[in-house]
């Protein structure tokens, strides 16, 4: 305790220095703290707050290398100079696990309760080792339990029995605001709505009653595997952060809340229980001399060399070659979406750490587009099953399960309710690796069913790339047809990187005229495509590209039998690539093709105004300047909001294949 004030005072009378990046600090909640890290075992897992550096000096952790965040050093254990103070991620032998999470306002209940329900799934698989009855702790200020993906982790925790301990450190501040302004309850009543979760109230100031608070919580957690909720009510003795500093706004209240310190407070324990004040003296002299010390060493500590700035944004995958048949001789056709169902049908037998849910796939019904029939049936209601109405936590629980070795598939039902999960994907899955310098990357496989067809409306039709594309770390994949779905879906699966899998409904069942070819000669077992390479699915006559009456069109899902069906005006003229997957990209491929013809259509199905398929034709106007004959030409759907039910009104937004036949003809007489 004595080490965390001394480290708080340190940065305050260096502020000059430790300030130059914002940073807080622990004091006043050091005893609630130390007693929750006193009870974590090294096969237990953490999800920690901003706050935590007492959390982190119970549990092993040095000074030093807490200064080395502070300062953004190379060394730095948790982000080599990537991230705020106080933000953990680490993977030391004898330690606890602590994965990534991001600035921890709430956000991290639901990767944290993912830690559990992989924990819980993994042990009822009988795939933790003998003896082990890992936890996990998640650590929240009460401000952050008022976030609604914190409601949604403890409806899971409560409804799947997880074996996770939520502690809530109030110390009734948010930033300025105070928890009257904030909240009608506290968390340890809020947490009474969701039947099953045991609650306890601490006062976190009494290093006692919080370590006996904290002693319970884990053995109930531990032995019972069912979710429980630490209330403890703490002073906030130190500045919010080194940005919002405590007297700009706190008057009397540091007055009221110093009553509290926990330091005084063990202090008067220690000389109560004998304890003499020479010992106590030389704790605190030892204390002095280990920050100081500690202090100098990380200023003179080496910062991150420049170069390394763009490295982990991905980890590496294994699958870097096709692999197995793709045609078997003898094999029926199948559908996208019975492609996709065999494929993971494939990888549920072959991998027993993997499972698959989402709303409704579990069941009878097996998803709304019967994507997952009779699977939970073959395999289970604990690897099949069905979640609720929650896209935040179908998405970032894939952040948890992947940090305990759990694998999840997970599906959004439309790609227009995808909204909700993108708070997870950005800052829990898409952040993880690079920030950790490549020591969590999150598997995660989310297949999201996407687009248009006759009439979906408004919140069943939309179309969702780009924004996705915008998100930085993570994989998009657009397969067009049945061999590509399966072998994307196995690499996707291997991947060690967040993966969206975006499947066409127009193109599921090839019941659109012209969208026969989507349905292929199925795949074998040991199929696999890797992401990020572009297939040239109808070549251009030599002939015409020599004459120079050939262009190039660059798609993928429905944009590829738009082309195929205009092209047959055309013959011979027309090179269509499927991009496949649109992160990576196939680039090279794509400037190929575009230079090999000088004349290029960008096809999406999106509404076309600052699109993925704008940008890309900016980098290919650019990079093919000297080979083009013409401008690159973009098509899309018009720039409206939302794609309206009527069938005709959808027919006028949305691209087809009268539209790119006219695109074509006009850029082929350019």
């Amino acid at each position: 305790m004595l080490t965390a004030k001394t480290l708080a005072d340190t940065y305050e009378e260096n502020k000059a220095t430790c300030s130059k990046y914002v940073h807080s600090t622990s004091r006043g909640h050091e005893a609630i703290q130390l007693a929750a890290a006193f009870q974590l075992q090294p096969y237990d897992f953490a999800s920690l707050y901003y706050r935590d550096d007492s959390l982190l000096l119970g549990m092993g952790l040095q000074p030093y290398e807490l200064m080395l965040q502070l300062m953004a050093k190379a060394d730095d254990p948790f982000s080599g100079g990537r991230t705020y103070y106080g933000h953990p991620a680490l993977k030391r032998s004898g330690f606890p696990t602590i994965p990534h999470q991001s600035s921890a306002t709430g956000m991290q209940a639901i990767p944290a309760t993912g830690m559990a329900q992989g924990i819980a799934y993994l042990e009822g698989q009988g795939l933790l080792p003998e003896g082990e009855k890992p936890v996990v702790l998640c650590s929240l200020g009460d401000g952050a339990v008022t976030e609604g993906e914190v409601a949604e982790a403890f409806q899971m925790a409560v409804l799947k029995g997880l074996p996770i301990i939520y502690l809530v450190q109030d110390n009734d501040w948010g930033i300025s605001a105070t928890g009257k302004e904030m909240r009608a309850m506290d968390a340890y009543e809020y947490a009474a709505g969701f039947k099953g979760m045991e609650r306890l109230r601490v006062n976190g100031a009494d290093f006692v009653e919080s370590y006996e608070g904290m002693r319970v919580a884990f053995e109930y957690a531990r032995k019972l595997r069912k979710p429980v909720l630490v209330h403890a009510k703490v002073p906030l003795l130190g500045h919010h952060t080194s940005g919002v500093r405590r007297e700009w706004y706190r008057g009397e209240n540091l007055q009221k809340q110093a009553i509290n310190d926990p330091i005084p407070l063990m202090q008067q324990i220690l000389l109560e229980a004998y304890v003499a004040t020479e010992v106590i003296d030389a704790l605190e002299q030892e204390a002095r001399e280990t920050v100081a010390k500690d202090y100098e060493r990380a200023l003179a500590a080496p910062s991150p060399d420049p170069l390394t700035f763009d490295q982990h944004e991905f980890a590496p995958t294994p699958v870097i070659q096709q692999k197995g048949v793709r045609s078997p001789a003898g094999a029926e056709k199948a559908t996208m979406v019975d492609a996709a169902l065999h494929a993971v049908d494939e990888i549920l037998r072959a991998y027993p750490e993997a499972l698959f849910y989402g709303q409704d796939v579990g069941g009878k019904l097996g998803g709304v587009f019967r994507e997952a029939a009779l699977l939970a049936k073959k395999y289970g209601d604990t690897r099949v099953f069905n979640t609720p109405i929650q896209e935040a936590y179908i998405i970032g629980s894939t952040a948890g399960m992947s940090a305990v070795g759990a694998k999840a598939i997970v599906e959004i039902q439309f790609a227009d309710y995808i909204w909700p999960g993108i708070n997870q994907l950005v800052e829990e899955l898409s952040k993880s690796c690079y920030l950790t310098k490549g020591q969590f990357p999150v598997q995660s496989l989310i297949r999201v069913p996407i687009g248009a067809y006759g009439g979906g409306g408004p919140y069943h039709s939309g179309s969702i790339e780009s924004t996705l594309l915008n998100i930085r770390g993570i994989k998009v994949v657009y397969p067009s047809n049945a061999a590509d779905m399966k072998g994307l879906m196995k690499a996707a699966f291997l991947d060690p990187n967040p993966v969206v899998m975006l499947e066409h409904k127009g193109i599921y069942w090839s019941k659109v005229p012209g969208t026969e070819e989507a349905k292929t000669v199925e795949p074998d077992e040991h199929y696999i495509l890797p992401l990020g390479k572009a297939s040239i699915v109808q070549q251009a006559d030599e002939q015409e590209v020599r004459r120079g009456n050939s262009m190039a069109v660059i798609t993928y899902g429905m944009g590829v039998y738009w082309a195929k069906a205009a092209s047959k005006q055309f013959p011979g003229a027309i090179e269509i690539v499927d991009l496949r997957t649109l992160n990576p990209l196939d680039y090279e491929a794509v400037k190929a093709s575009v230079a090999r013809h000088g004349k290029a259509i960008v096809l999406t199905e999106e509404p076309l105004l600052n699109s993925f398929a704008e940008s890309l034709a900016g980098r290919l106007s650019k990079d093919c300047f000297q080979q083009l004959d013409a401008p690159i030409y973009t098509l899309g759907a018009a720039n409206l909001p939302a794609v309206p039910l009527n069938v005709e009104l959808e027919k006028m937004m949305l691209p087809n294949a009268a539209k790119v036949a006219a695109a074509m003809e006009e850029l082929l007489n350019y």
